[in-house]
C-alpha cells in the first residue's frame, strides 16, 4: 500500500552533480507532482542518467538541493523505484523473472527475511500486468531485451513506490512492448505515482509525459512539453538542425 506524502514528489533547486571535482550536470531546477510524468531529454552524455542517480542518492550533489517525497534522497530511497537500462545488467546471474520481481519487495520485508505468500502474489500480479506471468520461471538472462524491460518494470510495480525513475525504458523494445509500457505508466500515474524517465525518443516523450526537461550538461528548458520542446531549445540541446515534417520533429546533428 502506497502512502503518498503531501507536496511535490520531487523538487530540484539549482542542482549540480559530479562524479569528481568538476560537475557533469548543473543548473537543474524544477518539480514533479504526484501523478505527473516528466521526460528527461538530451543527447548521450547530457547528464540524464547522472540526474536520475543523483535523485536516488547515488551521485554526489555538489551544489543545490534535491528533495524526494518531502525528505532527502537517502531517506526516501525505499519509496522510490528505479528501472535501469536493461542492457547494463548482468544477464549471466542465474535468477528467474519471478525472483527479479521479488527483489522489489525486499524494501518492505527486509533483506534478511524471505518474501512471504503475499509478496509472491504481489510479484505475480506485477508480472501479469506486464504480460510476463507465463515466463515467471524462465531465466532472466535468456529473455529478450524487451522482455527483460517488462520484468524490470514489474519489479518496480511490485515495490509499490511513490516515485518511479526509468532510464531509457523504451530502448530496443518493439512496438507491442512500447504500447504496453505506455499503458502501464499511464495506469501508475492515475494511481498517483510520479514518473521521471529519460528518453531520446521525442514521440514517446509526447505520448508518455506532460512535461519535459531538456539537458545538455545543464538545464536548457523545463516545462509543459509543447513549450519545452521548441525548435530553439532542441537546437541548443542537440547542437544540430531541427526539421519538422507532418508534425514529427527530427534532429539533424551537425558534425
Amino acid at each position: 500500500m502506497r502512502t503518498f506524502a503531501d507536496g511535490p514528489a520531487l523538487s530540484l533547486h539549482e542542482v549540480a552533480a559530479s562524479y569528481g571535482r568538476d560537475p557533469v550536470l548543473e543548473g537543474v531546477t524544477g518539480r514533479v507532482e504526484p501523478g505527473e510524468a516528466i521526460a528527461l531529454i538530451g543527447p548521450n552524455g547530457a547528464g540524464k542518467t547522472t540526474l536520475i542517480k543523483a535523485i536516488l542518492g547515488l551521485v554526489p550533489v555538489v551544489h543545490g538541493e534535491i528533495e524526494v517525497l518531502g525528505t532527502s534522497p537517502d531517506r526516501a530511497r525505499g519509496r522510490v523505484a528505479y528501472v535501469p537500462q536493461a542492457d547494463v545488467l548482468d544477464t549471466e546471474f542465474p535468477v528467474t523473472a519471478l525472483q527479479v520481481v521479488l527483489m522489489g519487495r525486499y524494501r518492505r520485508v527486509g533483506w534478511l527475511r524471505r518474501p512471504g505468500a503475499a509478496d509472491r502474489d504481489a510479484a505475480r500480479r506485477a508480472l501479469d500486468e506486464v504480460g510476463m506471468l507465463a515466463r515467471a520461471h524462465d531465466r532472466f538472462g535468456l529473455l529478450s531485451g524487451g522482455q527483460r524491460q517488462r520484468v524490470l518494470l514489474a519489479r518496480a510495480i511490485a515495490q509499490e513506490a511513490e516515485l518511479l525513475l526509468l532510464d531509457e525504458p523504451f530502448n530496443g523494445v518493439d512496438g507491442t512492448t512500447t504500447e504496453l509500457l505506455l499503458r502501464v505508466l499511464a495506469g501508475l500515474r492515475v494511481e498517483g505515482v510520479a514518473v521521471v524517465m529519460s528518453t531520446h525518443d521525442l514521440s514517446v516523450a509526447h505520448l508518455a509525459c506532460g512535461r519535459a526537461c531538456l539537458l545538455n550538461r545543464r538545464q536548457v528548458s523545463f516545462g509543459p512539453i509543447e513549450e519545452a520542446l521548441t525548435a530553439e531549445s532542441l537546437r541548443e540541446t542537440y547542437g544540430g538542425s531541427v526539421v519538422t515534417l507532418a508534425g514529427a520533429t527530427t534532429i539533424l546533428t551537425l558534425r
